[in-house]
């Protein structure tokens, strides 16, 4: 998995509509209005979150958001998380699968990385949902602070239009590989 991150902090992306948004990089965390007991995902891939976003275009999604978490909240989340996909050999059988993604307050996805045209890459890229527990402590505990990084998407798109693919590149977040202490739970291998 590759990521932003220090010795404390791992960056994730996420979109919002711009009252949602807005509201959390000004603030630096979350607005009541933000839903706590819904499912959220994050994503450590600046060109997947763009991938989702499409560059900060699709409705909803205007408002592109770096979350800097603690690396300790982050590792809970992946040793609490189940597979969204069942796996055989990892599960006993579907209903067991369904029985953990029912109970976990996290779950992973495994998706491809694109690349900085969006095109699909052949390594795997990591989706991070949060529900319940994880959702509250994500917006509540983990986070340490939120900014809007939609002028960087935008600027970003702005060169890929305009032919400048090495300017473009240049102002990618230098997301490097990342494992969490201990290294990433066997049970959340892709």
């Amino acid at each position: 998995m590759r990521a932003l991150h220090t010795a404390a902090t791992v960056t994730v992306y996420q979109a919002y509509r711009p009252e949602i948004g807005e509201a959390a990089a000004r603030d630096g965390r979350f607005p009541a209005q933000w839903k706590r007991d819904r499912m959220t995902w994050i994503k450590p891939s600046f060109l997947w979150m763009m991938y989702r976003c499409g560059w900060a275009t699709k409705e909803g999604q205007e408002t592109v958001l770096a979350v800097e978490i603690d690396r300790a909240g982050f590792a809970w989340a992946l040793e609490n998380a189940c597979l969204a996909h069942y796996r055989r050999g990892l599960h006993p059988d579907r209903a067991t699968w369904q029985r953990l993604l029912k109970r976990a307050p996290a779950r992973v996805q495994w998706d491809p990385e694109r690349d900085l045209h969006l095109r699909p890459l052949p390594h795997r890229s990591l989706q991070l949902g949060l529900t319940g527990e994880a959702a509250r402590r994500y917006a509540d505990e983990w986070t340490v602070s939120i900014t809007d990084v939609t002028p960087l998407a935008r600027r970003i798109h702005g060169h890929l239009r305009a032919g400048e693919e090495e300017a473009a590149r240049l102002l990618l977040p230098d997301e490097r590989p990342y494992a969490p202490e201990g290294g990433l739970p066997a049970h959340v291998r892709g």
